[in-house]
């Protein structure tokens, strides 16, 4: 460009720009450099795309599951949750892996098995073990574990 101005002693100098910042992708990269295991993404809370993963086992086939599983994302998008329901027709192991991947927090597994238990599995992305929630229990979990409230 040959753009110049004059300096303070009045003589013409060749301009320099310099421009700095953090810009999305470098904060995305340096998360996810930060925050990742052998499976995937353990995206931050703060940035992860979605907070909770809803994984209907069979919903496709169980009018109880996917009514379960509507309820509960109704009931957490209602609370302003970001929320992935991964009603795709496959196998529960590829289903686990690929929200682990992704780096969703937080998921949530509704079954046949579990309804009639009255119960649902909760996974946290950091955790290493599963749990059984009670069915009436899993709002309050939910709520402590992102820090909203409920009715």
């Amino acid at each position: 460009m040959n753009a110049s101005v004059l300096n303070e002693n009045g003589k013409a100098t060749i301009m320099e720009m310099g421009c700095y910042g953090f810009g999305v992708s470098r904060i995305v990269a340096a998360a996810i450099e930060q925050n990742n295991d052998d499976n995937g993404i353990i995206w931050p809370e703060s940035i992860a795309p979605f907070q909770i993963a809803l994984i209907p086992l069979n919903g496709h086939k169980s009018e109880p599951v996917a009514n379960k599983t509507e309820e509960i994302y109704q009931q957490l998008v209602d609370l302003g949750v970001d929320v992935l329901m991964d009603d795709r027709n496959e196998r529960p192991g590829s289903k686990f892996a690929d929200i682990e991947l992704i780096g969703i927090p937080h998921r949530v597994v509704i079954s046949d098995r579990g309804i009639k238990a009255g119960t649902l599995e909760y996974k946290g992305r950091n955790d290493s073990d599963k749990q059984d929630v009670a069915i009436d229990d899993i709002m309050a979990l939910l709520a402590d574990k992102l820090g909203f409230t409920i009715a």
